[in-house]
């Protein structure tokens, strides 16, 4: 709205002087006015049928308004139709229909006045109609059979509704028919075919017309198109003539555009000011064609201009008169091009240029009414007065017309009226309403009394002082409790009241007094303003580049005034973080775990308070191997060369260093693709030497220092012409399979090496020491051949040349193979054995001659195994083992013998074919070793001084033992070791009994084997000497019986049953507080843990502990708490009185761990709980 301000001259008081009403002041409802329209019904107003109409209007007033209607320009009386009913309160019609009557009955154009005492108000009209969704008219639609390549216009003309329907095409599964820039539908509904293909063939194309207002979709009859060839149509037309359509369009020779819609070369379209304009052109034609726009005497407005339907429709919205012109639409292929102009003019319904206010005078004031609207044509103004045309309303010798402009002097009480303006032409018509209220009042202040107003410091601050007086008051500003006046130099007074601080600092706050004065009084009012610190973003999140998967981290760290409210949000790419559980927000970090590639873009942290917002930004980068490169193209196509080129994909943020270019041959390995070569990453050419008679297809991927692209498409296939092969096979051998004939094979030729058809090999051998011509052969791609009836084991040389249709591969390489082998004849002489010690032996034996090899001389194969007495090689299998020795080699190492044992051994000459006879078997011995450990070591019998020992022999003695070695030595309760006794015992002995021993004290004993070799590994064990541990023994041998289980349990049952009676008969006659009554009856396997011990609470009086009654026994002098196991372990074996018998037996105290001594000595000063009774027994 205009400021208006009358400053004083000098530095004077803030006062707002308005020399002339304003007609924006809101007159407050208790004050007489005349009646405002708040709320009506659009002008043009589609009900649905289906339902009660409601037509809306709603005024405001002083007095109340009354409310009244007119239909089709004449009173409606509503209380003659009982289906009509006026909303209390209010001008709104209830129209029941749904009980009766028709929604057409109550068709037309109705108006609404809302009267009082000072004038009455108008609504627009409002045409009221109901929606319409008709069905369909039946009709019979023929079959369409076209060539391909021709035009089709599938027709839609659906049924005229109200509103207009929407069009789409479907087919019978309620499935879109798909459309590009070939097949498309118009802005009329009908489906367009600028040419035609076999694909195109159905018989369900079908035209849906939606109608939204009614919710209901009407189907046209489906439409059969069948596209076929030239001599498919010709039988068709000469078969069914009688009864299918031809579809006369053009041939199916490629062909120039022409235009379907549009027709001509020119045509107008007329569209009203602030609606889409949408201009369409659809062309046929073979290419297809592509449709372009241009403006001839303009450009195109760039933020108002789209293109739809693939560019055959243009659309500019919130059209203006600047927007009227020639446009000309252009359709063009490769057979030539043709255009379409069309003349647009904008009309413009009225608009509003000024909008008539309400206007408020005191007696005497003078005011303007103004009333200035625009449209094309230009529209009409006409006034009224309280809903009657002024020049028929009863004249006002106060007020004076001219033109769009009412001029009020010398206003009196009687000038109070409201007056309609009319703004129409040909599209359409404004109307407003604006009273005249002639009023004497005091000042009065609306805004609330001491509010609290809050502004950020160095922002504006605005301190609001609605008001309202007849005449209009002047404003005044004060600052603080001694009333100091504000200045025009730091303060700005808006007309309505309101005072701006432009820059607010923290001096700004104070009380602040607002006072409006006119000539029949004044009011004032005080508010408050409070300055904050601005909020600031003190850590802000910074710019990142991460790999994909990887986790990144952005911190924002922010500072607020204490006394407000922060709230930190984040967002991305302007919008909300996607709903993903890998983004998390901890304090003042976004995380976002395993990026992907659309996790990259800008994140902004957002810092909210109630009175200010920062924000800071950074940007995600996240870097990812290529995009693959794209349009592949092949030139300079020579026999042996050819040039590719590609256009490279996007590199995801990181350079790519290298192209990798790839083949297929769809001749010989179609789906197998290998690599060509590379190129720099900065190249996007490469020059390919190819091969001869091989269908060549190429593809290419980028890399970059993440890793490698996806393969490109692959280019266009090229074929090379065939040539003679450039190359011999591989890999070529000769060796024979049997020992007499020779296999030769190679490596064959692929097809990619065979240049050419008709592969073949000429295969060509001869003896190497001989005289001989070369035999050759001609095989086919075969990769080995046979020559049989050659000697034993000759040399020869052999060579295999490739070949085809075109000719021979160049000279090959010579080879040499052998003839088949043979068994060797001949065993080695003269072995004999030399034994190192007790574990090795070496053996030598005399070469064979080579010729008696008869192969490839593998080595020497020695058999040797443990000799056996008769007796035993009868029982047992005879395992001999073998060892190899390669090459040429007369001697070798027997390792791993065992020590004291006969061994036998012989020796083989092994080739290619096998082993040979074997040499006569040879004997040896091996000396005496050391034995092994002692099987086992047993402690039995212990007594008060003595420790008896038995043992096993070694299970390995590798000599005659000669005695036994024990040392032992006792160990304290430091674990401390002794001193060292040595003792020999004879090596017939397996039991020992140690006497003088110490009286409880453990031993160590270690126990070792002798031969005349020396001693082998010893074996140790630990015992003590006690008597008590051995009367253990015999009680945990009771303890351990099922029977006295049995027994403990049955005791443990008893005393349970008794506890809980005599329980059950204290609770009864003892005094508990009610807590404990109320635990008393909880859960016995949920009562409550002790602090102290974390054992389960008791069940006892409060006033003493008393022991259990007579009766109430334990097992023993101990009581097991329930957290001792009776299965632990330091109760078997690791504690004081655990130990174990020689057999391994138990023979400790079967019982569980003394509990700690109380305080005062007193074995228990403290009645056992039930739950802990039983547990002295489990």
């Amino acid at each position: 709205m205009p400021e208006k301000k009358c400053w004083s001259a000098g530095r004077v008081p803030l006062i707002l002087c308005l020399c002339q009403a304003i007609g924006a002041l809101e007159v407050p409802l208790d004050l007489v006015q005349p009646p405002t329209i708040t709320q009506q019904s659009p002008k043009d107003y589609v009900i649905d049928p289906r339902e009660n109409i409601v037509i809306q209007c709603e005024a405001k007033g002083k007095p109340p308004p009354s409310f009244s209607w007119t239909r089709n320009g004449t009173h409606f009386d509503i209380d003659k139709d009982p289906l009509i009913t006026m909303k209390p309160g209010s001008g709104t019609l209830i129209i029941n229909i749904m009980s009766e009557g028709k929604a057409e009955t109550y068709e037309g154009v109705y108006q609404c006045t809302a009267r009082n005492e000072r004038g009455a108000a108008v609504s627009n009209n409002i045409v009221v109609r109901p929606s319409r969704s008709p069905l369909w008219t039946k009709e019979k639609l023929e079959p369409i059979t076209l060539q391909n390549g021709q035009s089709l216009v599938l027709p839609c003309r659906p049924p005229v509704g109200l509103p207009s329907p929407i069009i789409f095409w479907m087919d019978n599964s309620f499935q879109r028919l798909p459309q590009n820039e070939r097949v498309s539908q118009g802005l009329n509904g009908d489906l367009y075919f600028s040419n035609v293909l076999p694909e195109d063939t159905r018989e369900d194309y079908i035209c849906y017309a939606r109608f939204n207002h009614t919710q209901t979709i009407q189907q046209k009859q489906p439409i059969s198109v069948r596209v076929i060839s030239v001599d498919e149509l010709n039988d068709t037309i000469a078969a069914n003539l009688s009864d299918t359509e031809f579809y006369g369009a053009k041939s199916n020779r490629e062909r120039p555009p022409t235009f379907l819609t549009p027709e001509g070369n020119a045509s107008n379209k007329e569209e009203l000011r602030g609606n889409v304009l949408s201009l369409e052109c659809i062309a046929e034609g073979l290419p297809t064609p592509v449709i372009y726009w241009i403006k001839e005497d303009g450009t195109l407005p760039i933020n108002r201009t789209f293109y739809r339907n693939f560019q055959k429709t243009l659309q500019i919205i919130l059209v203006s008169e600047a927007d009227s012109g020639n446009y000309q639409c252009i359709a063009k292929n490769a057979l030539g091009a043709i255009h379409h102009t069309i003349s647009v003019t904008v009309k413009a319904a009225p608009y509003w240029i000024i909008e008539p206010e309400n206007l408020v005078l005191s007696p005497g004031e003078n005011g303007p009414l103004i009333c200035r609207a625009n449209g094309n044509p230009k529209p009409r103004i006409s006034w009224l007065t309280n809903g009657v045309p002024i020049e028929i309303a009863p004249d006002d010798p106060n007020r004076k017309i001219d033109g769009d402009t009412i001029i009020f002097s010398n206003v009196q009480e009687r000038s109070s009226a409201v007056y309609q303006c009319n703004a129409s032409n040909e599209y359409g018509y404004l109307l407003a309403n604006a009273f005249v209220n002639v009023l004497a009042e005091p000042p009065r202040i609306l805004t609330s009394a001491n509010k609290v107003y809050q502004v950020i410091a160095n922002r504006p601050a605005w301190l609001d002082c609605t008001f309202f007086g007849s005449p209009l008051p002047t404003i005044e500003w004060f600052k603080g409790a001694k009333g100091s006046a504000l200045h025009e130099d730091i303060y700005v007074l808006h007309q309505n009241g309101t005072l701006e601080i432009p820059v607010a600092q923290k001096d700004s706050t104070g009380a602040y007094t607002c006072v409006a004065r006119n000539k029949l009084g004044m009011a004032k009012n005080e508010v408050h303003l409070e300055i904050k610190d601005p909020t600031r973003i003190i850590k802000q999140p910074e710019y990142a580049v991460v790999q994909r998967g990887s986790t990144v981290s952005f911190e924002c760290k922010v500072k607020q005034d204490h006394s407000l409210i922060l709230t930190v949000i984040w967002l991305k790419d302007n919008g909300e973080l996607p709903n993903d559980g890998r983004f998390t927000i901890d304090k003042d970090h976004l995380v976002i775990a395993d990026v992907s590639d659309d996790d990259g873009g800008t994140y902004m942290c957002v810092a909210n308070t109630t009175l200010d917002t920062v924000s800071a930004s950074a940007v995600l980068s996240v870097v990812d191997v290529p995009n693959p490169p794209f349009d592949l193209e092949l030139t300079d196509q020579l026999d042996k060369s050819v040039q590719l080129s590609w256009t490279p994909g996007d590199d995801n943020n990181n350079p790519i260093t290298k192209f990798i270019i790839e083949y297929e041959d769809a001749m010989h390995e179609a789906g197998l693709w290998h690599q060509q070569t590379e190129v720099p990453g900065t190249q996007t050419t490469a020059q390919l030497k190819l091969s001869p008679y091989v269908n060549y297809s190429f593809r290419v991927m980028a890399e970059n220092s993440l890793g490698r692209s996806v393969p490109s498409e692959p280019s266009e296939q090229y074929l090379t012409k065939a040539a003679e092969p450039d190359k011999n096979p591989m890999t070529v051998e000769g060796l024979g399979s049997e020992p007499d004939n020779l296999v030769i094979t190679w490596k064959p030729l692929n097809g990619f090496e065979s240049n050419g058809p008709g592969l073949q090999y000429k295969v060509s051998w001869r003896q190497k020491d001989g005289d001989d011509e070369w035999t050759s052969v001609v095989v086919a791609n075969v990769s080995k051949y046979i020559v049989s009836g050659t000697p034993t084991f000759v040399p020869y040389l052999i060579k295999v040349q490739a070949l085809n249709e075109v000719g021979f591969a160049p000279e090959p390489a010579v080879v040499m193979g052998h003839s088949g082998e043979d068994l060797p004849m001949v065993a080695p002489g003269n072995v004999h054995v030399s034994v190192v010690n007790s574990t090795l032996a070496e053996v030598h034996w005399d070469p064979v001659p080579l010729k008696s090899i008869r192969g490839h001389l593998q080595g020497y194969r020695i058999y040797y195994w443990k000799a056996q007495g008769a007796s035993k090689r009868n029982r047992h299998h005879i395992e001999k083992k073998i060892l190899t020795f390669q090459g040429s080699k007369a001697h070798g190492m027997l390792p791993g013998l065992e020590p004291f044992s006969n061994y036998k051994l012989n020796v083989r000459v092994v080739n290619g074919k096998g082993e040979g006879p074997a040499s006569p078997d040879s004997s040896f011995h091996t000396p005496e070793g050391v034995p092994s450990a002692p099987s086992s070591l047993k402690i039995v019998n212990p007594t008060l001084d003595s420790l008896t020992l038995e043992w096993d022999p070694p299970s390995h003695p590798n000599g005659i033992l000669t005695e036994y070695t024990l040392k032992y030595q006792p160990i304290n309760s430091t674990h401390e070791l002794g001193p060292l006794v040595d003792l020999k015992i004879p090596a017939n002995k397996t039991r020992w009994t140690l006497k003088n021993l110490n009286f409880s004290t453990r031993y160590k004993f270690y126990f070792f084997a002798q031969t005349s070799a020396g001693s082998g590994s010893h074996i140790t064990e630990e015992a003590v000497t006690s008597v008590d541990e051995a009367m253990a023994s015999r009680q945990v041998d009771i303890a351990t019986q099922g029977w006295f289980i049995g027994l403990m349990c049955a005791v443990a049952l008893l005393i349970l049953i008794l506890l809980i009676v005599c329980f059950i008969r204290r609770n009864k006659g003892g005094k508990y507080p009610v807590k404990e009554k109320e635990d008393a009856h909880a859960d016995p396997e949920i009562q409550p843990m002790k602090e102290d011990d974390g054992t389960f609470g008791e069940y006892s009086d409060a006033e003493d502990h008393k022991p259990l009654k007579k009766g109430s026994r334990t097992p023993s002098d101990r009581t097991v708490k329930k957290e001792d196991s009776d299965d632990s372990l330091v109760d078997y074996g690791e504690g004081v009185n655990g130990q174990f018998n020689e057999d391994g037996s138990f023979i400790g105290q079967y019982s569980g761990k003394k509990e700690k001594e109380p305080a005062e000595g007193n074995e228990s000063s403290e009645a056992p709980s039930p739950v802990n009774a039983m547990n002295s027994f489990v």
